[in-house]
């Protein structure tokens, strides 16, 4: 690989890593082809970016991006593969799920909503982390059940109160 194309992937994994708010990087070697493919169908299916990337490329465009990694760029070490994702915790939730059938990937670090976690034992952490549709939907809920108590109140009180005068009206 020349200087040049090295340049050129590093400017284009330090666009990659300015769009996303959603890293992880986990270890897939020792995976035969055909759990690589199910791996790679699992995630196109979840909606993951999975690709492998050169260690030291990545390292150099993560000093290149304006977002704060911390310690992320020290756990390049080996064959480490690059998972993308809108939603914070699906690559979490791809990966633990894959671990049901194999033991790996194996989670080497991520970086999701503006934190880093480091190590495998994180990824039980990762994966209660909620999205931003799921937060909405929560905060949705629990400022419509006041309403939707009150609302039930009036209608059982109105409910009491025909069924008391049907049965005054029948004596």
């Amino acid at each position: 690989m020349t200087r040049e194309e090295k340049s050129q992937v590093i400017q284009d994994l330090t666009a990659v890593l300015a769009g996303t708010n959603t890293l992880y990087l986990a270890d897939i070697s020792g995976l035969n082809a055909k759990n690589t493919s199910n791996l790679r169908r699992a995630c196109f299916k979840a909606g993951v970016q999975l690709s492998v990337v050169k260690n030291t490329l990545l390292a150099k465009a993560m000093e290149a991006s304006d977002k704060d990694f911390g310690a992320l760029p020290s756990v390049l070490k080996g064959n480490t593969s690059m998972m993308i994702a809108e939603a914070s915790n699906a690559p979490a939730k791809l990966i633990k799920d894959f671990r049901k059938k194999s033991k790996k990937p194996l989670l080497k670090g991520a970086f999701a909503e503006e934190s880093v976690y480091i190590g495998d034992e994180q990824l039980d952490a990762l994966v209660d982390i909620k999205s931003r549709e799921e937060l909405i939907g929560e905060i949705i809920g629990l400022l419509q059940s006041p309403a939707k108590n009150v609302i039930s109140a009036l209608q059982s009180g109105g409910q009491k109160l025909s069924g008391i005068l049907k049965t005054l009206s029948e004596k």
